[in-house]
């Protein structure tokens, strides 16, 4: 994944509740992504480990 793609991942939020989310990603570290999620409609970022799924929907 890069700068600008449109992602769907299945993420496990803290409290181990599943969602599924469509983010654009805007950096990725070594252990995070910061995307803007469509479904909060806000910058988020998402812990790499906590990701159990993703599908690129459309590339940068």
């Amino acid at each position: 994944m890069r700068s600008g793609d449109i992602v769907v991942i299945i993420y496990q939020a803290k409290n181990g509740q599943f969602s599924k989310r469509r983010i654009r990603i805007i950096c990725t570290g070594d252990t995070y992504i910061k995307a803007y999620c469509y479904s909060r409609q806000q910058v988020r970022t998402f812990a790499i480990d906590r990701i159990f799924a993703s599908q690129r929907v459309q590339s940068a």
